[in-house]
């Protein structure tokens, strides 16, 4: 995989991610779902639990980096989203769920960060 160009957008990160995602054995549920709570990334399968995957993309990490980024405004919006998703598609509300993110750098594949379990919904 190339890396990021420098006009890449958020939506390349996300293909990006969601390529990977699969090569590790994820099946995607759902992309850029959006609701009145907010929007997820990607929405996956792994095994049986449902994984709402936030993808953070940060060419220089001035404003510290990708990882960082998901702060705890941040991850609540993405709790209320990931609810109001299970309420709508309710034949995934009775599966385990997790939260993960995925940082990506600047150099693309090479700076990606995929980390699992990345925080709870409490």
């Amino acid at each position: 995989m190339l890396p990021l160009s420098r006009h890449s957008d958020g939506r390349d990160a996300e293909n990006l991610a969601r390529d990977h995602l699969q090569k590790q054995g994820l099946r995607l549920l759902a992309q850029n779902w959006a609701c009145k709570r907010g929007e997820l990334d990607l929405v996956m399968l792994d095994g049986d639990t449902v994984v709402f995957v936030e993808v953070r993309y940060r060419r220089h990490t001035g404003w510290g980096g990708a990882l960082e980024s998901v702060d705890a405004r941040k991850r609540r919006k993405l709790v209320l989203a990931a609810e109001f998703f299970l309420q709508r598609e309710s034949r995934w509300a009775n599966h385990p769920c997790r939260f993960d993110v995925v940082a990506i750098d600047s150099s693309g594949a090479q700076g990606l960060d995929w980390l699992q379990d990345a925080f709870d919904s409490q």
